[in-house]
């Protein structure tokens, strides 16, 4: 990747009347990346979006784009839209249902007022990449969910444009077509090498097709990083419940029984948890997440620390996975198992967890 990015957001603010709808965000897109912003509806991730393709006028704060300044607040520059050299995808497919695909993919290079010749090959060559050069003489009205988002996406790349921008635009698709989708859309991007930034409340959409994940809360970004990280290293409580299955584990730091890279936490229960910290110094009242896949279960007592007495309260079969809701002293823990013939409820049984699965989550400021 180059060593300047293709996008760089700085301290951006964007208020809505008195509502500051987002705060003080920063990050940058490197180019050829996908990065993905995530997080619940009305966090700010949209409104982070449309600021960066120049439908939104932020409060404060500077954008850049291929090394241009789009927008600064102290500077009063504010590119128009159309002159920002990107191009965005809708949650609605915004195509016109009464011209033909290839009038809808050809739409933009028209308005650009491109030949006729590169018309054609520009739109031959972005039906292409969709796989949608059999439907180029087709009404758009007559295409299906699946087929119209290719459409879309196709006329977003036919100019060739510097960045991406994707608008959850897989959130009207069916669960099958969705998942079929990620994989295309990615292995696209891959292809052609460009920029994007992808908006998306959908956490396995996040983790399938980006290469970084902001995640972001009442328009602010809570953590920056790769799946791998955003998902393993959550960095507090809401990241570890938002992005996956996790238990939040309370109690008191023992000092006095830590060794090693590991710490232990005592549960109101008195139940023993070793964690590793990762770096991450625990406070006198630690909270540890451990994801629901990284929990076991068994008729027997297994070998080592976090072992732990458990009665079965009930079990919900999810198809690939089992959900599995046991009681831990005084509260409830949930496990998610593929188990073919799960623990019957009212059982007791023996949950376990290695160490390095429980992680240290940072203390967050007191609101």
């Amino acid at each position: 990747m180059d060593a300047a990015p293709q996008i760089a957001v700085e301290n951006l603010d964007i208020r809505y009347g008195s509502v500051l709808a987002v705060e003080n965000v920063s990050f940058v897109v490197n180019t050829g990346e996908q990065l993905t912003l995530l997080g619940p509806s009305g966090c700010g991730k949209t409104t982070t979006l449309r600021a960066i393709a120049g439908l939104e006028k932020p409060s404060a704060g500077v954008i850049r784009i291929g090394g241009q300044t789009v927008y600064d607040s102290e500077r009063k520059i504010h590119v128009p839209a159309e002159r920002r050299g990107l191009s965005m995808v809708f949650q609605s497919y915004a195509i016109w249902p009464h011209m033909t695909v290839f009038d809808n993919v050809a739409y933009g290079l028209r308005v650009r007022r491109k030949s006729r010749s590169e018309i054609e090959e520009k739109v031959a060559q972005a039906l292409g990449q969709v796989q949608m050069s059999a439907f180029a003489s087709r009404r758009a009205s007559a295409l299906s969910g699946g087929q119209q988002q290719r459409v879309a996406l196709a006329r977003a790349c036919a100019f060739s444009p510097s960045v991406l921008l994707f608008d959850e635009p897989l959130s009207n698709l069916d669960a099958k077509l969705r998942a079929d989708m990620r994989v295309e859309l990615r292995d696209l991007q891959h292809r052609l090498g460009i920029t994007s930034v992808y908006v998306t409340h959908d956490l396995e959409e996040a983790l399938a097709m980006s290469d970084r994940i902001v995640v972001m809360r009442a328009g602010c970004i809570e953590q920056i990083g790769s799946p791998t990280e955003i998902y393993n290293l959550p960095r507090n409580a809401f990241v570890a419940d938002f992005v996956g299955s996790a238990n939040l584990i309370r109690g008191r730091a023992r000092p006095d029984l830590a060794a090693g890279a590991h710490f232990v936490l005592e549960t109101d229960e008195g139940h023993l948890v070793q964690a590793l910290a990762h770096g991450r110094a625990p406070g006198p009242e630690p909270t540890v997440s451990v994801r629901t896949v990284h929990l076991h279960l068994s008729a027997t007592k297994p070998e080592g620390p976090n072992a732990w007495p458990v009665v079965v309260r009930r079990s919900v079969f999810q198809g690939d996975f089992t959900q599995v809701h046991v009681a831990w002293g005084g509260r409830e823990l949930v496990v998610r198992a593929a188990a073919l013939a799960p623990l019957p409820e009212g059982s007791a049984a023996w949950l376990s967890v290695a160490p390095e699965h429980c992680v240290l989550l940072e203390r967050e400021a007191a609101a």
